[in-house]
């Protein structure tokens, strides 16, 4: 799964993507449309106290993937997005936005002053206005269509049109519609900018408040750090980033919190494996069954699935053992119609 991180000029996107990976990509304006990705492990202390427990020879998390995305300025005009920019964020699965809330005299901003809701607004205009476009267009189309079942072209034309509404009318993004599972099948292929879930992160200067910015953020979720200073804490060796920590009274990077809710906001869950080898982290969409979660791990056990033991995370953390929860009876026996929950740890019967 993919994140595209995005923002308008000087909004401090690298900063957030170096104290993400621990980088040092520059942080000044190129003038250009670059994408920089990298791999994050999800910081998670379930899986922490799980290897506390197994003491196993690899540990290993969940992940996501992020691209730092540059070229949107807030001015992409009636043409809407083009080119190769538009193609980078149509394929990420959900946006993290930075926000400049930070002030610094050294780094110029789009207007003379510091000024958070006109810039969530901006980039909302610009993403909205890029969807409307697109379904413009397919309206003109469907109206002229020829040859296809006018029961099929009358349904997409009512689709289409209320998404129309939502956005052009209402100005609400694509992702507040409910649509059906028919309705996303048909629109997968356009790339709807405003359909993907969005994180606001606002990015602020050390020991500066968070701004109320709910008046023009009912869509989405918001977190605020202090992006010079995680970039900076990031940058340390680990020792040292634990005694500054420390010093501070700080239980953990704010960052390691945005990666968690941005993690969650893909609708992803992670799920355990554990053993003397390995405890390991997979990932699988919210909804997903045994056989599915199965499938994460290998393709052949959910060929093969013949049904999943499984037992909670808490059960498991607070018994100390497999064996435990086996005897106190919270080890159950699960079937392919099972719908598997965050936290679970799952050992899967198959037979291929």
């Amino acid at each position: 799964m993919r994140l595209g991180i995005i923002g308008l000029p000087q909004s401090g996107k690298t900063t957030i993507f170096n104290a993400l990976t621990r980088g040092d990509q520059p942080t000044t304006m190129s003038g250009r449309m670059e994408v920089h990705n990298a791999v994050v492990p999800v910081p998670d202390p379930r899986v922490d106290r799980l290897a506390e427990i197994y003491n196993p020879k690899k540990t290993t998390y969940a992940r996501v993937e992020y691209a730092d995305i540059a070229g949107l300025d807030g001015s992409a005009g009636d043409a809407g997005i083009s080119g190769a920019l538009l193609n980078e964020l149509a394929q990420m699965d959900g946006f993290l936005h930075v926000v400049r809330v930070f002030e610094d005299d050294s780094v110029p901003h789009m207007a003379s002053s510091i000024d958070p809701l006109r810039d969530i607004a901006s980039m909302d205009s610009e993403l909205l206005l890029n969807d409307l476009i697109a379904i413009e267009r397919k309206l003109e189309r469907l109206a002229t269509e020829r040859g296809r079942d006018k029961a099929v072209v009358e349904r997409e034309k009512e689709l289409f049109q209320r998404l129309h509404t939502a956005l052009a009318d209402d100005e609400t993004p694509l992702r507040t519609i409910q649509l059906s599972a028919e309705d996303r099948k048909a629109i997968a292929g356009f790339g709807f900018l405003t359909l993907k879930p969005m994180l606001v992160v606002l990015n602020l200067s050390e020991g500066q408040p968070a701004p109320d910015v709910s008046a023009v953020t009912p869509h989405s979720n918001v977190v605020a750090l202090q992006g010079r200073l995680e970039m900076e804490i990031a940058q340390l060796p680990p020792d040292e980033a634990g005694v500054f920590l420390e010093e501070y009274g700080i239980k953990e990077p704010s960052l390691f919190r945005m990666i968690r809710e941005s993690y969650e906001l893909i609708g992803l869950l992670s799920f355990f494996t554990v053993g003397e080898d390995e405890v390991r982290a997979w990932t699988v969409r919210r909804g997903a069954s045994a056989p599915e979660a199965a499938g994460a791990i290998h393709t052949d056990l959910q060929k093969g699935f013949i049904r999943a033991e499984v037992v909670a995370y808490d059960d498991l953390a607070s018994l100390g053992s497999m064996a435990a929860a086996r005897e106190k009876g919270v080890l159950r026996v699960e079937g392919k119609d099972y719908i598997v929950h965050d936290g679970d740890i799952v050992h899967v019967r198959f037979n291929v």
